[in-house]
């Protein structure tokens, strides 16, 4: 699997085992650390970093490892081999997890797991107070029972593919600097992980709940009159009072768009506008599209090409 391994967020590259443990137990949770040395020798490579909600790491033992656990940590922790396999138990489920399998460990489960040598692993940390705030949000409503998640993930599956793609290009955003927009990307990874993985809530999130069109025109209303604002499908389902996923079954139904196109839409209008009635020698195409939100150059001139046939440039100079 082709993924960014963190350059630049390294957290230790040690042959000492004892400190690999420590540095991995607080990062993750605390852990006994048993290395099989035979033909291979022992090297932790641990990169890390943190944006929002989600702790990114990137963990290479190089020769295999047995690692058990009994104490809990303060949220899932998602496994993605890079390479290799490794053999999972988490309370009483067991998987055998591969490029194609990932492994989702609930926080509060006693956890057993044996590397083999050669298996780097893909470890998202995901915050379980802040997930579960935003499937409360995405429901429109409180949540009634504790989150759980399958011990098993489908790496090949589309929903699965298309979490791991939002994952790759925040990786690459770390990995050359800040990432851009990162509240907005973390709500986008929580939702396609909440959709990609079985859950306690699949079936409500599944759910196809009517939404009058009123509340799908108000929501228009507020976007058109903040549209420079960072706006996130879920401020705009909070404001007009339902669920995200309800605001955005009524937006297919009412308007054939989603709320975050809708929003799109609208700011790539302004711009074009601005750009017309721009004076020669005054504001660039970056400034213009900056002040309505876009702030990947390549993907906004995108975009607007798409959108109206034409660079940005030409419309600034016609």
């Amino acid at each position: 699997m082709d993924m960014p391994t963190l350059a630049g967020h390294e957290v230790v590259d040690t042959t000492d085992v004892d400190e690999a443990r420590l540095v991995g137990s607080r990062l993750f949770r605390d852990h006994q650390l048993l290395p099989d040395t035979r033909g291979v020798k022992f090297r932790a490579v641990l990169r890390s970093t943190v944006v929002g909600g989600l702790t990114l790491s990137h963990v290479d033992h190089r020769a295999g490892v047995r690692i058990v656990t009994a104490a809990p940590s303060n949220g899932f922790l998602v496994h993605v081999p890079l390479t290799g396999r490794a053999d999972i138990t988490c309370g009483r489920d067991r998987i055998t997890s591969d490029p194609a399998t990932a492994v989702v460990i609930d926080p509060a489960e006693r956890l057993d797991m044996t590397w083999s040598s050669g298996t780097p692993q893909l470890i998202v940390g995901i915050d379980r107070e802040r997930l579960e705030l935003h499937l409360g949000r995405v429901l429109g409503r409180t949540l009634d029972r504790p989150l759980r998640f399958s011990l098993g993930m489908d790496l090949t599956s589309a929903a699965a593919r298309a979490w791991l793609d939002v994952m790759a290009l925040l990786l690459r955003e770390v990995s050359s600097g800040e990432p851009v927009a990162p509240e907005q990307m973390e709500a986008l990874i929580f939702q396609r992980f909440l959709l990609a993985q079985a859950n306690t809530y699949s079936e409500a999130l599944g759910e196809d709940r009517p939404v009058a069109s009123r509340a799908v025109r108000k929501a228009m209303a507020l976007i058109e009159s903040h549209a420079a604002e960072p706006l996130t499908v879920e401020d705009l389902a909070e404001a007009v009072g339902v669920g995200v996923r309800s605001l955005q079954i009524g937006f297919r139904r009412f308007a054939d768009t989603t709320p975050m196109s809708y929003l799109r839409d609208v700011r790539l209008r302004r711009v074009h506008a601005e750009l017309l009635a721009a004076q020669p020698g005054g504001e660039t195409v970056t400034d213009i599209a900056t002040r309505w939100g876009f702030l990947h150059a390549g993907w906004f001139s995108v975009l607007y090409r798409e959108r109206f046939g034409e660079k940005p440039s030409t419309t600034l100079h016609r």
